[in-house]
């Protein structure tokens, strides 16, 4: 471990509480959930035999799974008040969990309604799915959908992630879009509790066009607004660590963008070849009103093009997202944990957060640590600690354990600690930190994978 101590210290700040709406939405998603299966009971009298159970059954699966949609698009939408309140990796998880509900209630429904039908029409299982595709009105157009959103779930699981792109996943997350739409005519002409039910069928038209709204609101016409009135481009590009780079954009008009340290944004810059690509980078510096900073790590094609960059490249942002902020303090100290490339939003945090703030820093070597020399520059100035977390001869890796964490920062549980890193190190250290006697409340962590 390397320490660097200052002799002044800043002044401490008081706790800003954080308020949070993360009770609220899961509670408002499942009371529409319960809306919606009212639907089908106020619509259903009884249930006789083995076809009446299974189409029930279908027909409840593809209420929810209508709903599902809805939810799942709404959380890919992108509005601030969730982004911001809740912080992006929570709606991440909540829009993942949402797919994977979407994808099982739709098996269950084709499912069921299949099985229901054949039984009711004592034919085959193939004759009853030939006749329902072919025949059946819009069933052409959902049976287009269910293949597209069969295939976004396939490739949105985490063993095909793996093993794919991350331009291949985004624009095949893209066709939920298409997948939507296409089953949504089926839904009014053939569901029985909206076919000739005024006041259902305004509900659902409400749900879906209120989504809709949201994302043409969030995803098109605020990124044009932002980038018509902002004008980004790239005006320099610098080598950071082996493999790390940090992009300077310049702008007009910045500070009204509202952008906090601890944020990101999407970038897409439009040349050579990066433009089909919209990618998540944090700011590693306090926004100025002229300029904004990335740093970014060659991890895929898009982040290892970004060191070819030329000055002038003309650039498209969406944002800012994420709550990874001062606003989550709740105590005068601070205690942030990075590595790797995970340095870039604490960087930015180091240099702004109120009162009493350490940084621990874990790379591999000397070599890897990004931004190391503004870091110390930083601590020095306003009287901060920078420790590195550094392999030891051989390779060996330090272990940043409960003990070891309570011995290195005494009072660590009056602590806020955020923490940002590779999955696996940010969840080893999470649990360090509970055992060290943390609250979770007090723990600030945003992952962006699914």
């Amino acid at each position: 471990m390397t320490t660097v101590d200052a002799r002044r210290a800043a002044p401490p700040a008081p706790a800003i509480a954080r308020r949070s709406a993360s009770g609220l939405v899961p509670a408002a998603l499942w009371g529409g959930a319960a809306a919606v299966l009212a639907l089908w009971w106020t619509d259903t009298g009884s249930v006789v035999g083995t076809a009446g159970w299974l189409t029930g059954a279908g027909r409840i699966a593809g209420l929810l799974c209508g709903y599902a949609c809805a939810v799942l698009v709404g959380l890919m939408a992108r509005v601030p008040l969730l982004e911001r309140r809740i912080g992006s990796d929570r709606v991440a998880r909540w829009h993942a969990m949402a797919g994977r509900y979407t994808v099982c209630l739709l098996v269950a429904h084709v499912a069921l309604i299949l099985a229901g039908y054949a039984a009711q029409d004592r034919v085959s299982l193939w004759h009853e799915t030939t006749n329902v595709v072919l025949n059946y009105p819009d069933m052409l157009k959902a049976t287009a959908g269910t293949a597209v959103l069969l295939t976004v779930g396939i490739t949105s699981a985490r063993a095909a992630r793996r093993r794919t792109s991350y331009e291949f996943w985004y624009y095949v997350h893209l066709l939920t879009y298409a997948a939507v739409f296409l089953a949504f005519f089926h839904q009014l002409t053939l569901g029985e509790e909206l076919n000739g039910k005024p006041v259902a069928t305004a509900a659902w038209y409400a749900l879906y066009l209120g989504v809709a709204a949201l994302v043409l609101w969030f995803r098109v016409l605020v990124p044009v607004r932002l980038n018509r009135r902002h004008r980004l481009r790239v005006e320099s590009v610098r080598a950071e660590a082996p493999g790390v780079y940090s992009v300077v954009v310049r702008g007009r008009h910045l500070d009204e963008l509202g952008a906090r340290p601890g944020q990101f944004f999407r970038w897409r810059f439009l040349g050579d070849g990066l433009g089909r690509t919209s990618t998540p980078y944090s700011l590693s510096a306090p926004p100025r009103p002229d300029l904004l900073r990335i740093t970014v790590k060659a991890l895929g094609d898009h982040s290892a093009a970004v060191a070819r960059l030329r000055p002038g490249t003309r650039v498209w942002a969406e944002g800012p997202y994420g709550s990874l902020t001062a606003d989550r303090a709740t105590s005068h100290r601070s205690l942030l944990i990075a590595a790797g490339v995970g340095v870039t939003p604490l960087r930015a945090l180091f240099e702004t957060l109120p009162g009493e703030v350490t940084l621990l820093y874990r790379a591999h070597s000397v070599q890897d640590l990004a931004l190391g020399g503004e870091l110390e520059e930083i601590a020095r100035r306003r009287g901060a600690r920078v420790l590195y977390a550094l392999n030891g001869p051989g390779g060996t890796r330090p272990h940043i354990t409960a003990q070891w964490l309570r011995t290195t920062f005494p009072g660590l549980r009056g602590h806020d600690v955020y923490l940002c890193g590779p999955h696996g190190f940010a969840r080893d250290v999470y649990g360090a930190l509970r055992a060290a006697g943390v609250p979770d409340r007090r723990i600030h962590h945003e992952s962006f994978e699914l």
